[in-house]
């Protein structure tokens, strides 16, 4: 896959849905510590394509897949791979913005409680090193005990970026985190993921053009569940080789 090291491989994947094909023979790899921009218009399978890296796709009703996808060279797939622990290895940063119904400090400790931290000044230094990641600390400092509802919908999204950097993932899984913030707001989300992919391997899900352009190393372009092209976010976005993706980009499609 050009010069990237692929974090994650994924081979032949196809999902259904009550019979749907949504899904088609998807065969691509995500690079490590790089940021991935899953591109394409509404409906063509870029959420389900991510839901499938952490299982949830696992709680579609009548969903049936096929494939495999490939983390350290063992399909996560496989039924007997341990879900729990696989979401812990895969972070998730929602559409829109979901703070437990809990204080600030206790969303960012509810992910290192749930997998046995028990010392109190350990819990202190995560969730203050969470919140610095996320851009978050010095506006929240003064009053972690404060319930998360009062932050701001930016601020409720970074506390979610927090959250899930406090369970060491690998991987962050961002499906459109900003698709619901104030461009002041993005920017701050933008700015964490790229000061992040030094440590982390980032699926960025957009819909915006601009924004892929921005935040991505890497690009895979899916069209009617296919991908259609991919490769560096430089060839794919200023040189693209397939017709389908000059007209996405050319906004005659999507």
């Amino acid at each position: 896959m050009n010069t990237y090291k692929p974090q994650i491989k994924i081979e032949k994947l196809n999902v259904y849905y009550d019979g749907r094909h949504v899904l088609k023979d998807i065969t691509t790899d995500i690079p490590e510590r790089r940021i991935t921009a899953i591109i394409g218009p509404s409906g063509c399978g870029k959420t389900t394509l991510l839901k499938c890296v952490n299982r949830l796709v696992d709680l579609v009703d009548e969903a049936k897949i096929s494939g495999r996808v490939l983390i350290d060279g063992v399909n996560i797939l496989d039924k007997q791979v341990d879900v729990t622990n696989l979401r812990k290895r895969m972070g998730l940063i929602p559409q829109t913005p979901n703070p437990l119904p809990m204080s600030i400090y206790d969303n960012v400790g509810y992910g290192p409680r749930i997998h046995g931290a028990r010392d109190r000044r350990e819990l202190d230094r995560t969730v203050e090193r969470c919140l610095r990641a996320a851009g978050l600390w010095e506006e929240v400092s003064g009053r972690l005990m404060d319930p998360a509802s009062n932050l701001s919908a930016g601020q409720q999204q970074r506390l979610c970026l927090a959250r899930a950097l406090a369970v060491e993932p690998e991987v962050l899984l961002c499906d459109e985190p900003t698709s619901a913030l104030d461009p002041i707001s993005a920017r701050h989300i933008e700015e964490q993921l790229v000061a992040l992919k030094s440590d982390y391997s980032i699926v960025f899900v957009s819909h915006i053009l601009r924004q892929a352009r921005r935040l991505a190393d890497y690009v895979v372009f899916l069209y009617l569940g296919e991908v259609v092209e991919q490769g560096p976010a430089e060839e794919v976005l200023s040189n693209p080789s397939e017709p389908r993706t000059q007209a996405y980009l050319r906004g005659e499609i999507g």
